[in-house]
């Protein structure tokens, strides 16, 4: 019934407003209840059909509504947030601070949780678009392609947490990676340390900070630190894991800068087992002040990004929009080097 249709390349509606089914049908080249059947029943649609209307639904951003026939889209008192994980988690500041103002002000939060990967996170947000929520928390800058068409069609307040970027979908409340990696560096050096390596928990924040560190060693001439790249989420079991793995290719650092402060405190606990003395014979850096890096023995240095103050700003920008108000679109909320018993 629908070969006799061409498929179009999607340039977005005229008028500027969201697409709708019958666009989804054009695009892909199907009849319109090809595409409703096709999203309502996937599981009797031909395969190769059913990948050709979800192809068209994600190039053109298309919300299936949950709203019954008749019905007119409507506040929800629905504020969705997204965040990698909350196990360990140097996001439980942010989250909790987010979900406190939120609820004072009288909305519902729904939270979801993307381990880390893009691709996870696009499906949320296309299932969590389709409970017409008021407004979304997301964390980073860096979503794939549907998902920012998504979002950027959704006509709903956005924010990116625990970033600051070039290209923010709305608003933006963070801090800069490479300006803490860079900031890492700097303090070690100027404490006298010159061989580095690095347990970096693979993540695109992650990845930054470190880059950012390797570069401002570079420019001061030190030779590249060893790295070992871990995978998400981070734990001590792993953090204990890294610094066994850099010992193993034979790095001897005198510190170990890691990506979170739950990798540092697995490997301080590697580092007695081994009968390692912190700082003395091996220093450790951390990322996140989470609440128990001040009662380690040793206490950790790390570098505190003020966590609680990013959910309420975000919280508050976000209850700003949805009274009609102006809110700013970019808030650096910064960092802090804490620097304890862990690093000379």
């Amino acid at each position: 019934m629908s070969s006799d249709r061409s498929t179009l390349p999607w340039r977005g509606r005229p008028d500027g407003k969201p697409p709708t089914l019958k666009d989804v049908a054009r695009l892909a080249g199907v009849s319109p209840i090809t595409v409703s059947r096709t999203l309502n029943q996937p599981e009797i649609v031909r395969p190769a059909l059913r990948e050709k209307v979800f192809r068209a639904v994600r190039e053109s951003g298309y919300q299936p509504a949950m709203l019954t026939a008749g019905s007119a889209p409507q506040e929800s008192r629905l504020i969705a947030i997204l965040v990698p994980t909350i196990v360990n988690s140097i996001f439980a500041d942010t989250v909790q601070a987010l979900m406190q103002t939120l609820t004072r002000a009288g909305h519902q939060t729904l939270l979801g949780l993307t381990d880390y990967s893009a691709e996870r996170e696009e499906q949320l947000v296309a299932a969590l678009l389709r409970r017409r929520p008021d407004a979304m928390v997301l964390t980073g800058t860096l979503h794939t392609a549907a998902s920012r068409l998504r979002l950027s069609q959704a006509g709903i307040p956005l924010v990116e947490c625990w970033d600051q970027g070039e290209r923010p979908l709305d608003m933006l409340v963070g801090f800069s990676h490479e300006a803490v990696g860079q900031a890492i560096a700097r303090q070690l050096l100027t404490r006298g340390y010159r061989h580095f390596a690095s347990l970096t928990l693979d993540d695109p924040r992650g990845r930054l900070r470190r880059d950012a560190f390797r570069a401002e060693l570079a420019r001061q001439r030190l030779a590249a630190p060893a790295d070992v790249s871990l995978p998400p989420p981070a734990t001590p079991a792993l953090g204990r894991q890294g610094l066994a793995r850099l010992l193993e290719i034979g790095a001897r650092p005198e510190v170990v800068v890691c990506s979170s402060d739950t990798l540092a405190h697995g490997v301080l606990a590697e580092a007695h087992a081994r009968g390692l003395r912190v700082p003395a014979e091996l220093a450790v850096m951390g990322f996140g002040n989470l609440a128990s890096a001040a009662h380690l023995l040793p206490a950790l240095s790390t570098v505190d990004v003020r966590g609680a103050e990013m959910g309420t700003h975000a919280a508050a920008v976000l209850l700003a929009r949805l009274a009609g108000a102006e809110a700013p679109r970019k808030r650096d909320t910064g960092f802090e080097l804490v620097m304890r018993e862990s690093t000379r």
